[in-house]
Formats: C-alpha cells, structure tokens, sequence
C-alpha cells in the first residue's frame, strides 16, 4: 500500500496576498481555491511539475493561529523546495524579488541556499547530489 503526505498546511494573514505570491514570485501552480463560506477557503498550491505533496494555504483565525504565521517551527528551515537545476531556479528567484537569506553554498546533500517567504517561513532551495 502506497502512502504519501497530500498537503501541508501553512499558515498565512491572507489567502490572495499568499497566492500572488506563491504563484507570482515562485511559479507555483494554484492547484485549487475553493470557497467555503464564512471567509473560509480551501487553496492548493504546488511547485510546477509536482505531483503529489501541496501547500494548503490556510488563512490564520485567532490570535493564536496569527502568533504562529512565520514561525511554525519556531525559526528553523520549515520547507524544503527541490530543484534539477539550482542556478537557473536561484537566477529565476532572485529576479523575481525573493529574499534569499544567504549566499548559495555546497553541502555533502547537494547545493542550498535558504530564503524566506514574506511572512517569515525560512525555505531550503536544494538540488540534491
């Protein structure tokens, strides 16, 4: 039996502001917006070409949920984005306003850099050894 994790749910201020720019700054695909009723939305988004794990993009109600938006792992890398092609994905962030927070550098797992989302997520940009 097969399994996998369908969805993550990240925590956002606002449906439309995390859309524009997952789908706008990151070329991520708007897999799905459905509205529920009660300022409620069920919004899929997926890295181009991605197939199965997407990032359900939840609007933060209460004070609680607003706290946590940006630090869901409390200030650690939460999000890991795999590439075949590093430097043109680097290149093509970088142009499109993504705040990276450090130069490109080499591990023993592949080549990283890590950005931030504008509402605090720390990601990894990896292509993989």
């Amino acid at each position: 039996m097969k399994q996998m994790i369908g969805a993550i749910a990240l925590v956002v201020p606002d449906y439309d502001e995390a859309i524009a720019y997952y789908t706008g700054k990151l070329g991520f695909d708007l897999i799905e917006d459905t509205h529920l009723g009660l300022n409620k939305r069920w919004v899929l988004v997926a890295p181009k070409g991605s197939s199965e794990t997407r990032l359900l993009l939840a609007k933060a109600d209460g004070d609680s949920q607003q706290a946590a938006i940006g630090n869901q792992t409390g200030g650690r890398v939460f999000l890991f984005l795999h590439t075949e092609d590093f430097d043109r994905d680097h290149q093509a962030m970088l142009t499109a306003g993504v705040s990276f927070l450090e130069a490109p550098r080499q591990e023993a797992y592949g080549k990283v850099a890590v950005f931030q989302d504008p509402f605090g997520n720390k990601w990894d940009l990896i292509q993989r050894v």
